[in-house]
């Protein structure tokens, strides 16, 4: 009984642990000073007659005093494919893409099963007629499949990606201790998940009756070690990730939607103008001579001379 209050405990402390470091990260990001914007067009949620041959608003007359329309559909169609798939890295990069996907796509799966499996257990205590059933076999087989091959995925494509990184000449170069530790931190985790739950003893709690028995504290239920071991290294995953550079899902999202995507306009007596207008007067100190950032002049006197004809206007 103790044993299982402590496991519940723990398990809702990483989860606040790792809802609170992703908090931080975003609010982190948000605060940052503006960043340069790529200025590439087609932006994705412009309207869909421009994204054919890469317009803008700004091509309207007077598009000042006009309604900016959102095309949210352009987006999502832009999002998904890298996403879900990693377009651009399928692109770019094939042999990297090959041991990426299967990772990525194998924590996708884990995911969606996991908030799948939550549903079925939460919905099963308030209303169990709800996933009775045909229904409640289709859910099991989804949820149970899903997670199953999502471990797989995951493990295969970590094992993958950390062959790549021990063995390429160029990505060693790149690789710290702790990319090393982090790729096995996955592959030692899911495997526990993977053989404790697959082989747990007959009479052990099957996945809807552990997320039933986390909900109502329910300690009369007993986990075999392995299952057990398996759900503290979960947690202590979901904890340590937005502590860690792994948690880049969340700064991609502003990488695409406040530098590539980001084609707001500085309008007269804008936030975005008073923002601007403040970061001019700042005095940057950088390194490289040819800017003249050396923290004598503001940005606004560096935007005004031209570092080709020694700092002249």
């Amino acid at each position: 009984m103790t044993t299982t209050l402590l496991l519940y405990s723990f398990i809702y402390l990483a989860a606040l642990v790792c809802l609170f470091g992703c908090a931080v990260q975003a609010i982190r990001y948000a605060r940052l000073p503006l960043h340069l914007r790529w200025e590439l067009y087609p932006v994705p949620h412009e309207e869909a007659s421009r994204l054919k041959h890469g317009g803008s608003y700004l091509e309207e007359t007077d598009w000042w005093k006009k309604p900016r329309p959102f095309n949210l559909v352009g987006e999502l169609k832009s999002m998904l494919p890298e996403m879900l798939f990693q377009k651009a890295l399928r692109e770019f990069n094939r042999p990297m893409w090959l041991r990426s996907f299967p990772f990525h796509f194998g924590l996708y799966l884990l995911i969606g099963s996991t908030g799948l499996l939550a549903g079925t257990a939460v919905i099963s205590l308030s209303s169990p007629q709800l996933v009775s059933g045909l229904i409640g076999t289709i859910l099991h087989f989804a949820y149970t499949a899903g997670g199953l091959a999502g471990a797989v995925l995951a493990v295969a494509g970590a094992v993958a990606l950390l062959i790549r990184r021990l063995t390429d000449k160029e990505l060693k170069i790149y690789t710290t201790p702790g990319d090393i530790f982090n790729l096995v931190f996955f592959i030692v985790t899911f495997s526990c998940l993977f053989t404790g739950y697959l082989l747990r003893p007959q009479g052990a709690p099957k996945a809807v009756e552990l997320v039933q028995g986390l909900v109502t504290f329910n300690t009369r239920l007993a986990f075999p070690l392995p299952l057990a071991v398996g759900l503290v290294l979960g947690a202590l995953l979901a904890a340590y990730i937005p502590l860690t550079h792994m948690s880049h899902f969340i700064g991609k999202f502003f990488t695409y939607h406040f530098v590539r995507w980001d084609d707001a306009p500085s309008l007269r007596g804008s936030s975005l103008e008073k923002k601007i207008a403040e970061y001019l007067t700042y005095r940057p100190r950088w390194a490289a001579p040819h800017v003249g950032a050396n923290g004598a002049r503001t940005w606004a006197d560096i935007a005004m001379t031209n570092p080709a004809q020694g700092g002249r206007k």
